[in-house]
């Protein structure tokens, strides 16, 4: 079995760690869900275990070096933390800084729409469903809409759609009821 292609973890201790999570917030420069963040770091790339990861980043919480964004699920890097890494940023492997810059490059604009664009399906008693999808900025709700649809497949096409056609969308609602 090769193994060569296989990512294996740098061994970091817990500080390092911390950092990492911190360096990620820095070069996203956009509030991350909790979820985002575990996926960023443990699931797309191998920065750090999935358990850790979430332990390190409820411990950055408590110490105020990341805060949770009033009325969002979103987390940000204090001021705080963000003196903290630049004193330290140093400790963390070169080639994990370099991993973390160009990730984050390559793929803010996915996670800012992914957080932005919200969309969810329900199945009512009726056998229609509802679609709510809503536009979010960093402290609030744009615009939220709910349509009842026939069928689950036209509430799968919409939940898959919106990502895309949420900006149109709200353009053209606000042009509709402005003009």
């Amino acid at each position: 079995m090769d193994l060569t292609n296989s990512k294996t973890p740098i061994p970091m201790d817990s500080k390092i760690q911390k950092l990492v999570i911190l360096f990620v917030f820095e070069k996203m420069a956009i509030p991350l869900t909790e979820a985002t963040v575990l996926d960023v770091c443990s699931s797309e790339n191998d920065w750090l275990s999935y358990m850790e990861c979430k332990q390190y980043l409820s411990e950055l919480v408590d110490t105020n070096l990341v805060y949770r964004v009033p009325k969002s699920e979103c987390l940000n890097i204090t001021q705080d933390g963000i003196s903290c890494l630049a004193l330290f940023f140093t400790r963390i492997p070169s080639s994990i800084r370099d991993e973390i810059t160009a990730y984050a490059r390559d793929n803010r604009m996915r996670f800012k729409k992914r957080q932005s664009y919200f969309c969810d399906y329900s199945k009512n008693a009726d056998g229609t469903y509802t679609v709510i999808m809503k536009i979010n900025n960093e402290s609030t709700t744009l615009m939220e809409l709910k349509m009842v649809v026939a069928n689950r497949s036209l509430a799968k096409f919409m939940y898959k759609s919106w990502v895309d056609k949420a900006s149109q969308t709200y353009a053209l609602l606000h042009d509709t009821l402005l003009d």
